[in-house]
């Protein structure tokens, strides 16, 4: 049987238990937070005065801040990308409604949907911010769509999925965490509230993992070493502005992420380890050679890379990016 048959089959078997994980870890619509939570209510009479609350505590806040909650609304706000992402994975089936993982994919997204929304009117009442140099980011990001080298292998994705969601709660808890300190409440309410939601999803995403490697382990521990040797790309990657090329834009973003210590090279160290040891990659058993040898592969690679990050250089000064313009920030 070919592997991509292998995966089917157990995609399959595991489908059977995604309707009580969709419990366990989404929460009904009618329970959820909704972006109006944290927003002025526009029907209300007190409606202006809140804006002018938000624009007031809003000149609190630095550029690098500006530009790191807009580079996290913008790959938020990609959610069609992720979504058609997801669909395309086997065992997945978006025609069939009675299909529990395509089931997981459209409440999961819808989920995720609330994140773009809130972040985005806030940003477009704040008037820090450029906002239609912002959206034309948001649609090229959509537009040029982007490979994370998973194809449509579920194991590799979940993976990625798991890697993803942990690293986008350690951006918006410590964007929260800053707003906090500079007396934006209302800001960092929204910020933790987003970053609890992207907790959860990185337990469901995680257990996935989990479940994959009690029926298939050699393969699940090659799809895990296969995403790690090549990298975990994530969405900002993909980041330019109008004008520019793919890409462009993620290596200033970056930057400007790890100078303010919103998502540092070390970060992504942690996030690897932190799976290596939910995952027990040390315990695991009936492996075959060649994921033994991925296994040795992967439990030395935190260290490595520890030492790796301690040598990166993060510029000084910051970068002038379309979305935020200094004269705004004044």
């Amino acid at each position: 049987m070919s592997l991509k048959n292998v995966r089917l089959e157990v995609m399959q078997f595991l489908e059977k238990d995604v309707e009580s994980l969709i419990e366990k870890y989404l929460i009904p619509i009618e329970k959820i937070w909704q972006p109006t939570d944290f927003l002025p209510n526009s029907e209300s009479d007190s409606f202006f005065e809140e804006v002018r609350e938000i624009r007031e505590l809003s000149k609190e806040l630095p550029y690098d801040f500006w530009v790191v909650l807009v580079g996290d609304m913008i790959t938020e706000e990609a959610l069609p990308t992720y979504e058609s992402w997801l669909m395309d994975v086997e065992g997945v089936d978006q025609v069939d409604k009675q299909n529990s993982w395509g089931k997981w994919v459209r409440h999961w997204t819808g989920e995720e949907n609330r994140h773009g929304d809130v972040l985005n009117k806030y940003l477009y009442l704040s008037g820090r911010v450029n906002m239609r140099e912002i959206e034309k980011t948001t649609q090229y990001l959509i537009a040029d769509g982007f490979d994370i080298g998973t194809d449509r292998d579920p194991y590799k994705n979940f993976v990625y999925t798991s890697f993803q969601e942990l690293a986008t709660y350690i951006s918006h808890n410590r964007v929260a965490k800053m707003a906090k300190k500079k007396g934006n409440k209302q800001l960092a309410k929204m910020c933790q509230i987003i970053s609890g939601d992207e907790m959860r999803h990185h337990h469901a995403y995680s257990e996935f993992v989990e479940r994959i490697f009690k029926v298939d382990p050699s393969q699940m521990m090659m799809a895990f070493y296969d995403m790690m040797k090549l990298k975990i790309a994530m969405p900002a990657h993909f980041l330019r502005e109008s004008g520019d090329k793919i890409g462009s834009a993620f290596e200033e973003f970056s930057n400007t992420a790890q100078r303010i210590g919103v998502y540092t090279s070390n970060d992504y160290v942690d996030i690897l380890d932190k799976l290596i040891k939910r995952w027990e990659i040390d315990k695991i058993t009936n492996l075959t050679d060649e994921a033994e040898k991925a296994r040795d592969y992967l439990m030395k690679l935190p260290t490595r890379m520890y030492r790796l990050s301690e040598r990166i250089k993060i510029p000084e000064n910051s970068f002038q990016f379309k979305w935020v313009e200094p004269a705004i920030i004044k």
